[in-house]
């Protein structure tokens, strides 16, 4: 994904979430209040008003449009404003949302979704034709959705979305109000977390067909989800509300919640100092042997990964030994222990923790194994092994790109001493903005550019698809056949033991070739005011407030 994190949690994607149904108690009474509790009276609206859940989320989302809002800022607010068929739990299984049960064929390709009784912000119900409409729309190449790809999976969404296929070609199809019929192109056992993404939340129709803009401002934003969007002074904050429509209305726990735009660590960590934030990602270096001590950072594994690519259509990572040393000569230990001290995981191969392996087996991580390693005489030999092949006497100026920010900056310090010492190499470093440095990694404007992989959904297919030669998240220039061809045979693939063999296999070929240098891996790193409790967030970086309780 394209989001950058520094929100996640992790636990382990069990293989047995993806059940051939379930199902869930009947729909709340929507106009039901809050129970009392402890004898005292329901709160009135006075009194949850000042007690709204205060967020930072660092920035504005790039849109509350569900396949346009393609990243962790909009995500955050998403989650909470709108719902799609299933919803990951806090063990990470999908769970029945809008869709109160499913059932997949025998040949698992077609699921058939039966909707909850359920209101949009606007009182009118969420119906079958509303996810088959947003999700044929997500499709539609007008829209240009970075989300798009995501759906390939369903028959004759690729057709459709690359302009070779039509919208009634996509086997999307709304049987009746409260029934949704998909047919997948093949299995693909990853399919109900997928329907857990936003990019696949429902979209009123009558209401974008009427006013494209609609998901722009408060005013007209219809949503199906806990809360409703009250109020968006954009690039500043933005407040919602707990929505009286929601099926579920009587079990959120929360009035509201104000998301902050804060992109500042300083003013962050003052603003949460000053009970203005009740959350923050920033653990002040001076204070953060201390604060992990006494056990004041919230800590856990999450899913994705920060790395470095390497540019390979430019001289001198052209070369694959040239590459593999500088990738070698990373410390990664020192680098998250010494530099970092938010105790992430070194990273070990490019898949994150938080993905399952197949039948059970565990993290795919941890069946994959160590595939990185710091070794600085081996990198030194295999710098002199590519230079030779190269024909060099003298390595030619590596310039290392970075985007703004106090972590990046001191990563990228840190990488530039690692390769003086271990490599003898002196490196440039360029710090951009963060826009900037995108657009140069689509362009191949670099040699060696930060970046990171957060996944849309929890199987380790959606980390490794983004390196076949045509992925516009490729941005490295890497070919190769062989590894093209394990990750079409994967989406292929039915048995999920050998679909997970083949990434396996790709995962080598991709640390072999060396066109990126992961990192470590993402996890939370965050200070929590003790009068906050129950906010849950998944390894994939979706926020959930539903159960959020703020004293």
């Amino acid at each position: 994904m394209k989001k950058i994190s520094t929100l996640l949690l992790s636990a382990s994607l069990a293989a047995s979430m993806l059940i051939a149904g379930c199902s869930s108690g009947q729909p709340a009474n929507n106009n039901a209040a809050p129970p009392a509790t402890n004898n005292q009276p329901a709160p009135t609206p006075q009194d949850q008003a000042a007690k709204l859940l205060l967020l930072n989320n660092i920035k504005e989302p790039t849109s509350l449009d569900p396949p346009i809002g393609f990243d962790e800022p909009s995500y955050n607010i998403l989650n909470n404003l709108m719902e799609g068929l299933t919803r990951l739990d806090a063990d990470q299984k999908p769970q029945p949302a809008a869709a109160t049960e499913w059932k997949i064929s025998p040949d698992g390709k077609v699921y058939t979704f039966t909707l909850r009784e359920n209101k949009w912000t606007n009182g009118d119900p969420v119906t079958a034709q509303d996810f088959e409409y947003a999700w044929k729309r997500m499709l539609d190449p007008k829209l240009a959705s970075s989300a798009a790809p995501l759906a390939y999976i369903i028959e004759g969404a690729e057709a459709y979305n690359s302009g070779k296929g039509t919208a009634d070609g996509v086997k999307v199809k709304a049987v009746d109000d409260k029934t949704l019929e998909v047919t997948l192109a093949q299995p693909a056992s990853w399919t109900l977390l997928l329907a857990s993404n936003p990019a696949f939340f429902p979209v009123h129709k009558a209401t974008d067909q009427k006013d494209p803009k609609w998901a722009a401002e408060a005013a007209t934003f219809v949503g199906n989800g806990p809360f409703k969007l009250t109020e968006w002074a954009h690039d500043s904050e933005l407040k919602m509300m707990k929505n009286e429509n929601y099926w579920d209305a009587a079990s959120v726990t929360l009035a509201g919640a104000v998301w902050k735009m804060i992109d500042d660590e300083n003013t962050e960590y003052q603003m949460f100092t000053n009970e203005e934030l009740h959350r923050t990602t920033t653990v002040p270096a001076d204070m953060a042997d201390q604060l992990f001590k006494e056990g004041k950072v919230l800590v856990k594994d999450g899913a994705g990964t920060e790395l470095y690519r390497f540019n390979v259509t430019k001289e001198p990572f052209d070369n694959k030994n040239i590459r593999k040393a500088f990738s070698m000569a990373i410390d990664r230990q020192t680098l998250v222990d010494l530099v970092l001290m938010r105790q992430q995981k070194p990273a070990t191969g490019f898949v994150s923790y938080g993905l399952p392996d197949a039948n059970g087996a565990g993290q795919f991580r941890d069946v994959g194994g160590e595939l990185i390693k710091y070794d600085p005489a081996e990198a030194k030999k295999l710098l002199e092994q590519g230079m030779k092949e190269k024909g060099y006497s003298q390595l030619p100026e590596v310039t290392l790109t970075y985007r703004s920010g106090t972590n990046y900056e001191k990563t990228a310090q840190a990488l530039q001493e690692m390769f003086k010492q271990n490599l003898g190499v002196d490196v440039k470093l360029q710090k951009v903005e963060g826009k900037v440095l995108t657009d140069m990694q689509k362009q191949l404007q670099f040699q060696i550019a930060r970046s990171s992989w957060l996944p849309d959904f929890g199987d380790a297919i959606n980390f490794l698809d983004i390196f076949v030669t045509k992925s516009p998240s490729n941005r490295t220039g890497w070919s190769n056949a062989e590894y093209d061809k394990l990750i079409k045979d994967a989406y292929k693939e039915a048995d999920d033991a050998k679909r997970i063999q083949m990434l396996h296999d790709a995962e080598k070929i991709l640390m072999d070739e060396a066109p990126i240098a992961p990192l470590y891996y993402y996890n939370t790193s965050l200070l929590q005011s003790d009068k906050v409790s129950g906010i849950e967030s998944t390894s994939l970086s979706y926020t959930d407030l539903r159960k959020a309780v703020v004293k």
